[in-house]
């Protein structure tokens, strides 16, 4: 049996959300479901994360989800955490995504690679924009670290979290990796 629950923590970038789901018939207590970003207001990461969860709000979260939101503090405080051993339950997305998202974790903290270097990872490596559509549907930003992957030649590539390129650039700033937003720009006529 499986129970959905959402909450929201504060952080250093500003109010996140997590939703998990709790097994009660399983070794594994819980796994993330969704993972929300800040938007530009508290009440915005609310109602998108209550939205696209469907689950209902929890106060105080299981002791796994409350160990999760200790470690992502540490990580937005600038202690680089690896998020690769958390739970994930990716059910609700489409089985490229699934591999997609499962072949991102892979990706330590402070690294970084491109688009097209993870569809040759995944034997596709035709599919650069189908990579790119995948992770911007990544319901697990940061616990699945989206971020690391960048468009070709150095450029940032897109972020679909609230600030895009800008939040991208921050989160790796973060990890040590840096990314040159300017880059997209300086083709100019």
């Amino acid at each position: 049996m499986k129970d959905a629950a959402y909450c929201l923590f504060e952080t250093p970038l500003g109010m996140c959300g997590i939703a998990w789901r709790e097994f009660k018939d399983s070794t594994a207590s819980c796994a993330v479901t969704l993972f929300q970003l800040p938007e530009s207001t508290r009440e915005r990461t609310e109602t998108r994360i209550a939205q696209t969860s469907g689950a209902d709000a929890r106060g105080v979260p299981p002791p796994s989800i409350a160990a999760i939101i200790e470690r992502v503090r540490k990580h937005l405080q600038g202690e680089p955490q690896d998020f690769r051993d958390i739970p994930v339950d990716l059910g609700d997305a489409g089985p490229f995504v699934q591999k997609v998202c499962q072949a991102t974790r892979r990706i330590p903290p402070g690294k970084t690679t491109t688009y097209g270097e993870l569809a040759r990872t995944l034997g596709q490596p035709g599919a650069v924009r189908a990579v790119g559509k995948a992770l911007a549907s990544n319901p697990i930003p940061l616990i699945i670290p989206c971020h690391r992957v960048m468009a070709a030649h150095g450029r940032p590539g897109g972020f679909s979290a609230h600030g895009g390129r800008v939040t991208k650039a921050k989160l790796l700033a973060i990890e040590g990796a840096t990314v040159n937003l300017c880059l997209e720009f300086t083709k100019s006529g």
